[in-house]
């Protein structure tokens, strides 16, 4: 089980690094799509640093618990909130990617409760 916790946080860290460069990067579809959401570009950065902490917290939380259970209680919130935000944007097509780091959040933070 602890092999399988690992692998997935590995991943999840991985989808989580790779979405706050995108949001640091400011490509123009990642703004034309957080503007169709209602927010703003000067979000941005806020939104990548948040998902960027949430990546070495997984990884300090393989040898510390607590702290991994943080990070990814953390993720699991910020992309609640994501779904929420792209639900009330009426735009249905987008949920499969929020709700992909929603499920791997998820995965992450029930692997470490259960390791």
């Amino acid at each position: 089980m602890f092999i399988i916790y690992i692998i997935v946080t590995i991943v999840t860290v991985a989808a989580n690094v790779f979405a706050a460069v995108v949001d640091f990067r400011h490509p123009q579809w990642v703004v034309d799509n957080i503007t169709r959401w209602g927010g703003s570009q000067s979000w941005l950065f806020t939104l990548g640093a948040l998902k960027a902490a949430g990546a070495p917290g997984l990884m300090i939380g393989i040898g510390v618990p607590l702290v991994g259970v943080a990070a990814a209680t953390g993720l699991v919130l910020f992309f609640l909130g994501a779904i929420v935000v792209v639900t009330r944007a009426r735009w249905y097509s987008h949920l499969p990617w929020p709700a992909t780091y929603l499920f791997l959040a998820v995965a992450s933070l029930v692997l470490r409760l259960a390791v």
